[in-house]
């Protein structure tokens, strides 16, 4: 059993964190699926940006739409939707097998709205409607305007994958915004059933961050190597399992019940 199904077999959910059309003509994602080492697939602008810049699959739709006067941000989204469409239809009949569970594809909002809510709300609403997959999520990050977004969008009835989230507080905050779009889309009639949305608790960033901070404490205080070694490289996993702890609390409260 390869690491992956062993992590499937522990109730784990492995996505592909990158895009290209390569691997997508190429059947390489098609494979990967069908052997169920992956169950999802996120991406974002600088993961479309390698993708891009390195390979000359896109090389002919690149010239046809800039012949058609369109803005190098029109060129992006026009290639990235037909990606995500794309690997949205190979992930379909998982998504399909599973009711919904897995099988989800995400696409990621411009990072120059990370601080515009309207904004987001805006281009959430039509990347949807352009990618038209029932398993799409709409990446959002978690800054402060991020979280009304999440919730108006998913009262939307779409589903969103909250990225960038770092601190406890903040997720507690993603939490109160995520149950909240819920708690709209059930008032205005919408079933729950095709609305999803994941947390993206970001782990490593945290250790390379703590880890630094170590390491000056430990060259200021040579004293305390041991015990600061000690504690590089733990950080993250704290932090997550202290998240974990979290999601875990919030499934067992009235609220979510309700839902």
């Amino acid at each position: 059993m390869t690491t992956l199904l062993q992590l499937q077999a522990l109730g784990q959910s492995p996505w592909q964190d990158n895009i290209s059309r390569t691997q997508l003509r190429s059947g390489g994602l098609a494979r990967m699926v069908a052997d169920g080492d992956i169950t999802g697939l996120t991406s974002n602008p600088t993961i479309f940006e390698q993708a891009i810049g390195k390979s000359d699959a896109y090389d002919t739709e690149l010239r046809s739409y800039a012949s058609a006067g369109l803005s190098a941000e029109q060129i992006f989204y026009a290639l990235a939707v037909e990606d995500i469409q794309a690997a949205a239809d190979v992930f379909q009949p998982l998504y399909a097998r599973s009711k919904g569970r897995e099988g989800f594809v995400s696409l990621e909002v411009s990072p120059r709205l990370a601080h515009d809510t309207a904004g987001t709300i805006g281009e959430a609403q039509r990347l949807a409607q352009q990618v038209q997959r029932p398993n799409l999520m709409i990446k959002i990050p978690a800054t402060r305007a991020g979280l009304p977004a999440i919730t108006a969008t998913l009262a939307a009835g779409i589903s969103v994958n909250v990225t960038l989230i770092f601190s406890l507080q903040r997720y507690r905050e993603v939490i109160d915004a995520h149950l909240a779009g819920i708690e709209q889309a059930l008032a205005a009639g919408r079933s729950l059933a095709g609305i999803a949305s994941v947390a993206s608790f970001f782990v490593s960033r945290v250790d390379s961050m703590i880890d630094k901070q170590l390491a000056d404490r430990i060259a200021a205080d040579p004293a305390a190597q041991p015990q600061l070694q000690a504690l590089r490289g733990r950080a993250a996993i704290a932090n997550a399992r202290l998240a974990y702890q979290l999601f875990s609390e919030t499934m067992q409260t009235p609220r979510w019940s309700a839902l």
